[in-house]
């Protein structure tokens, strides 16, 4: 029997995340189904659980890959060495987000429920600790080039401006899900006003 490469293996966990991420936007990740992601994806139940032991694992890995295209963007904005402001930063974070999940409703259900269900706790837990590394290193790197802005260093501006990127990340996203008259544009253009550049 022939051995299936390590390009071929990951080609094919690629498209069962995109096929994860399609029907866990459509549904909503308590509704959507591992036959969803079976119907979205084109391949059988048994070829999705080969790669991922269930729905858990299969959005831990989903919200990897959207936090990772996320830590690539910012990566790709530094200009002339200089990392992206904690402005550019939120914009780019938001506006992969919106592109990555259009109706940001996905993230309100998941959220929520993590109040109440231990498991979808537990990975929501995962993920926002992710998504802090991603923002912890972007700002860190951004405070590193600008100490004048971190007298006590940029480890220490870093985390006290963590919590509140992370609010208006989610201020931005629960509006955006919730207010039919949101503009996400006039959200950012406020936030980089207020935020250190």
């Amino acid at each position: 029997m022939p051995r299936v490469s390590d390009e071929h293996r990951e080609a094919r966990r690629r498209q069962i995340r995109e096929a994860a991420l399609r029907a866990f936007a459509a549904k909503g990740y308590q509704y959507a189904s591992i036959a969803d992601v079976v119907a979205e994806s084109g391949l059988s139940a048994g070829a999705i659980y080969t790669h991922f032991s269930g729905k858990q694992e299969l959005f831990a890995a989903v919200a990897e890959e959207v936090l990772s295209r996320r830590g690539a963007e910012i990566d790709a904005a530094s200009r002339h060495g200089l990392p992206p402001s904690p402005g550019e930063v939120l914009t780019i974070l938001a506006g992969g987000m919106s592109r990555d999940l259009v109706d940001g409703r996905l993230l309100l259900q998941l959220w929520a429920e993590s109040t109440v269900d231990p498991e979808i706790h537990d990975v929501v837990e995962r993920v926002v600790g992710s998504f802090r590394r991603v923002l912890r290193e972007a700002l860190q790197a951004w405070f590193a080039a600008r100490p004048d802005l971190a007298p006590d260093g940029a480890e220490v501006a870093a985390e006290r401006l963590l919590p509140v990127m992370m609010a208006l990340g989610q201020g931005f996203q629960l509006q955006r899900a919730m207010l039919d008259e949101f503009d996400g544009e006039e959200y950012l253009a406020a936030a980089r006003a207020v935020l250190p550049a």
